[in-house]
């Protein structure tokens, strides 16, 4: 598992956080993919929550927005959902603060993601990379995969550089 940089922790995401979030994302992503709190206070609350806080000195610098889901059937951007069946671990967002970029958090927190989603029997993970982020989940494993018409619809709805990204826990 990939450690953090020392005097980084990683930690269950809380309600408590999301306007530390709110923040990070306001950061990290153009207002067209802010999700906002329903999304991220709905996340929060699932049952196959695998969401995950880095903090440094008690600060919030990075977050990761992941749970379990039905294969190939990402939520639509900023949707508000309930429990479900968990067939993959979604991974919804990522995102590191300025003050925390260089560090490996995001490479730490999807590790410790994958841990606990392998120990609940979840095979795979799933994403739809933003923004030219393919790279960064390229370096992870992930690699793009074919999508139906329907899931091709979905990822366009992310911007023109969306990609469907999967790979395999463990």
């Amino acid at each position: 598992m990939s450690h953090p940089s020392p005097g980084v922790s990683i930690r269950p995401l809380a309600l408590a956080d999301v306007a530390d979030m709110l923040r990070i994302e306001a950061e990290a992503y153009p207002p067209s993919l802010r999700e906002g709190e329903a999304m991220f206070a709905s996340r929060l609350r699932l049952a196959a929550s695998y969401c995950l806080a880095a903090t440094r000195d008690g600060q919030l610098i990075a977050y990761l927005i992941a749970h379990g889901w039905p294969a190939r059937a990402p939520p639509a951007l900023g949707s508000v959902l309930s429990d479900g069946p968990s067939e993959v671990l979604y991974i919804q967002d990522l995102a590191v603060s300025p003050a925390g970029r260089g560090l490996k958090i995001g490479e730490a927190l999807v590790a410790h993601a994958f841990e606990r989603a392998a120990d609940d029997g979840l095979p795979a993970a799933e994403l739809i990379a933003v923004e030219g982020a393919g790279r960064y989940w390229r370096s992870l494993g992930f690699r793009e995969a074919p999508v139906s018409r329907a899931l091709a619809g979905k990822v366009a709805s992310y911007g023109p550089e969306a990609r469907w990204m999967s790979r395999k826990i463990g």
